[in-house]
């Protein structure tokens, strides 16, 4: 089904000077840069994911075992590479107005979604793949003009990795143009947290693709 090919290299060699310092898997120290910052307080929850909690409480509850970060073998990464690549090319963008004639529904696309439900989508398919949900995090950013938009963050034992219905390429967070805001907690899906993003962003957010 997935045919997408870039190796882990690539990302290593535009990410090393971040990637360097982050420690190996198995002493992951998530207050290194490469890691988004986070509240160990709970915060608000996006009204749209609180519905989908609603409709869906089995795939928001608290984590038994929490993972804190994935090994990123070149397996894994090939299959970061073709579950985001799937996903961006097989669903059309359609705002959630056009779609269902409101302002916010989150939902696993059927074809058509915003960027939330590729989110949701991208998540289902790499947690049926083995991934522990704990790493898969929804994530709400602003974007450089201002705009809401939502990636999934992969937490790896390399950083903070983004899936991005906006752009092809997988990247870490920190070399994405988004100020990051809040995302879903590690240890419950149904909780959420802020996120503290110092940085300056000055890029230009890419156009859907």
């Amino acid at each position: 089904m997935f045919a997408h090919k870039t190796g882990l290299g690539a990302l290593l060699g535009a990410m090393i000077a971040l990637l360097a310092t982050a420690a190996p898997a198995q002493a992951i120290d998530t207050t290194n840069i490469a890691y988004v910052q986070t509240s160990s307080a709970t915060t608000s929850i996006p009204v749209g994911h609180a519905e989908f909690c609603k409709a869906r409480p089995a795939e928001c509850s608290a984590h038994s075992n929490p993972v804190s970060a994935m090994p990123l073998t070149e397996a894994l990464w090939q299959q970061l590479q073709a579950v985001n690549a799937y996903y961006n090319q097989t669903i059309v963008a359609v705002t959630d107005d056009d779609l269902y004639q409101t302002a916010e529904f989150w939902t696993y696309p059927n074809g058509y979604g915003d960027c939330e439900d590729y989110v949701l989508a991208k998540r289902r398919e790499l947690i049926n793949a083995g991934w522990p949900a704990s790493v898969l995090l929804i994530s709400v950013v602003k974007q450089a003009n201002g705009e809401g938009h939502a990636v999934l963050l992969v937490r790896t034992d390399r950083g903070d990795l983004v899936l991005d219905n906006q752009v092809g390429t997988i990247d870490l967070w920190s070399a994405t143009p988004y100020k990051f805001i809040k995302g879903q907690s590690q240890v419950d899906a149904g909780k959420w947290v802020d996120m503290f993003d110092a940085r300056d962003i000055n890029l230009i957010t890419a156009a859907i693709q």
